[in-house]
């Protein structure tokens, strides 16, 4: 006999928050991501995908079928700093030590963050969300430089970000890749964040492709 559906139980009232353990992977000639650097002062990732839009076809008097657009997968970075290594994604080149040329060509780059998860029993330690992003290209950014005042601010960066897709088999390509720790394997997940955040003193991070990530949190057969 199915349940009665219960609303708002204790312990299922769940949201999400916060942004933190940001990371930055410039990518390299062949397309991988090498060296992780942190990225302090990410004060915000806006998640904007676009596209799936749909376009009606029509046929004998009536709405045949919806042919669906692909879908793109876009975001806005905010912080108050970057890493140097962002310089070569936001179009500068260091023409000697200290000066630096804008209108520079962009490379691509990868993004580590985690968004943190939180109900009405455990608060916000209930568990995380890490979110790898592949084939970010900023686009240029407007900085707005004002006096300091009696109201002083620190200035914030902002980049509108587009992606290219990675090929995934099984799967159409994607940009973007969600792991949630409440639900995925804790050890699993473990050594997936010792790739992404390295190892003291001599192991660097590195962001995995997703195919990698996929054989990284699938569970032993048995």
């Amino acid at each position: 006999m199915a349940n009665k559906i219960v609303w708002d139980e204790t312990g299922k009232r769940f949201y999400e928050t916060g942004i933190d353990h940001g990371v930055l992977f410039v990518m390299d000639a062949n397309g991988a991501y090498p060296k992780g650097v942190a990225w302090n002062g990410l004060t915000g990732v806006t998640e904007s995908p676009s596209g799936a839009e749909a376009s009606p076809q029509y046929a004998d008097n009536i709405k045949y079928l919806n042919l669906v657009s692909a879908e793109e997968f876009g975001a806005t970075i905010e912080a108050f700093t970057y890493p140097d290594e962002f310089a070569v994604c936001d179009g500068s080149a260091e023409a000697v030590l200290g000066v630096k040329f804008g209108q520079q060509s962009r490379k691509q780059f990868g993004l580590a963050y985690r968004t943190l998860l939180g109900n009405d029993v455990a608060g916000q330690e209930l568990g995380y969300k890490l979110h790898l992003i592949y084939g970010a290209m900023a686009a240029p950014s407007e900085k707005g430089y004002q006096s300091i005042n009696d109201s002083p601010e620190a200035l914030t960066f902002s980049w509108e970000v587009t992606t290219t897709p990675v090929e995934v088999a099984g799967f159409k390509p994607t940009a973007s890749i969600v792991i949630d720790s409440t639900k995925a394997d804790a050890a699993k997940l473990a050594a997936l964040e010792i790739i992404l955040y390295g190892t003291a003193p001599s192991t660097e991070g590195r962001l995995p492709l997703p195919a990698e990530v996929i054989t990284l949190m699938t569970p032993a057969a048995g």
